[in-house]
């Protein structure tokens, strides 16, 4: 699955002190290969959080967890733990994700691509905005009994409570025109059309994901013009999006009628720098996104210390929701993998910590005071 993240100006322009970069590369397909890198490419600056429009709701849980609860008078929020993978179509990976998550009570989102429920020798179905039928820049799903086993354990992976999203279809980033930045809104219409005649289409084939409850998702490589992109996706009864960046952990705010789930930038003590904390940009903070595994376990406690910094900084500051979005990859020798995986089994059981989906968390505000959320929002960003 191809990837454009946002790196720190650090990385790719030492001259420039507030300037991000995205960077382009293969995302891991559902065998877990990884094709070529492309070159870094600006793209927008961070957006400020802060809220616009009336916010979107979602319906309330059958049956509630015991934390999602209005919140006393002075009482402080949990401390929220969001990890999302971009793609979810590895098997291999689910397998590990799920045991461990029912071992520590988590819930996890999954951002799924389209085209993985389509089989390569059915990808002339899919025609992406401005591009030719049946190409995607990240191929398709592999054979049919691919797809269909891959039905099954996404079967799997509702059964257990966990969340899928949209990470759109053909993944067309800048370079790869028209890309998913240029975009109008009538092509978003189309992406989205598409995406969801997708998941009916494996709905008859026995996919049980209700669409109504596909709520929000990622852009390919976190771009996208949204003045163009946001009406397409309430149109198609999204309520909320993480694609945007803001510099450090912060509340979640509406814009232009979605829930904005923010990536963030924060700093990579091992580093002392500034990235945004998904797995490709860190990849490439560390070693340029080439593939060598460093010396033993060193990324991987690299990437822990990351999050374990900056969870402390949450937890101890504005509370806010930690987004970690990552992809089932084994890059750098699957150290991103471990390194997630390891956070998410000692994260979870804290006092005081839920490990939730993008929707639960939307439920647990919808109980809020208002007023409360707003001075949540108005607390300074968490900094590691």
């Amino acid at each position: 699955m191809k990837r454009r993240g946002w790196a720190s100006t650090g990385v790719a322009l030492a001259l420039v002190l507030v300037v991000l970069a995205v960077m382009g590369a293969q995302e891991p397909a559902p065998d877990n290969t990884l094709g070529e890198l492309a070159s870094p490419l600006p793209i927008a600056p961070q957006v400020s959080a802060s809220p616009s429009g009336p916010a979107p709701t979602v319906p309330a849980p059958a049956s509630p967890p015991r934390w999602m609860r209005k919140m006393q008078p002075g009482e402080k929020p949990p401390q929220f733990v969001l990890f999302s993978f971009d793609g979810a179509a590895s098997k291999a990976h689910w397998d590990r994700v799920l045991p461990l998550s029912k071992q520590v009570n988590a819930h996890v989102t999954g951002l799924l691509s389209g085209v993985y429920l389509l089989a390569d020798s059915q990808g002339g179905r899919y025609t992406g905005p401005g591009h030719t039928p049946g190409y995607s820049s990240i191929g398709f799903g592999g054979t049919t009994q691919d797809i269909a086993s891959r039905i099954n354990y996404l079967n799997d992976v509702l059964d257990a409570g966990h969340e899928i999203g949209t990470h759109y279809n053909g993944h067309y980033c800048q370079g790869d025109e028209p890309s998913v930045g240029r975009w109008s809104t009538a092509e978003w219409d189309r992406e989205l059309d598409q995406f969801f005649a997708l998941v009916d289409r494996a709905r008859e084939q026995g996919l049980r994901l209700d669409p109504a409850t596909v709520r929000g998702g990622r852009t390919p490589c976190l771009e996208g013009d949204w003045g163009q992109a946001f009406p397409s996706m309430r149109s198609h009864n999204l309520v909320y999006d993480t694609s945007h960046v803001t510099l450090g952990v912060t509340w979640p705010y509406v814009q232009d009628g979605l829930w904005e789930f923010p990536m963030p930038e924060v700093r990579v003590p091992a580093l002392g720098r500034n990235v945004v904390m998904m797995d490709f940009n860190l990849w490439y903070a560390l070693n340029g996104a080439k593939e060598d595994p460093g010396p033993p376990g060193e990324y991987t406690q690299i990437v822990l210390d990351t999050y374990r910094s900056v969870y402390q900084a949450a937890f101890n500051g504005n509370r806010a929701p930690m987004v970690i979005g990552n992809h089932f990859n084994e890059w750098a020798g699957g150290a991103f993998s471990a390194a997630v995986e390891a956070f998410m089994g000692e994260v979870c059981v804290r006092t005081d910590t839920v490990c939730a989906t993008y929707t639960e968390v939307i439920q647990w505000m919808q109980l809020q005071d208002p007023a409360v959320l707003d001075q949540l929002r108005r607390m300074p960003s968490a900094m590691n």
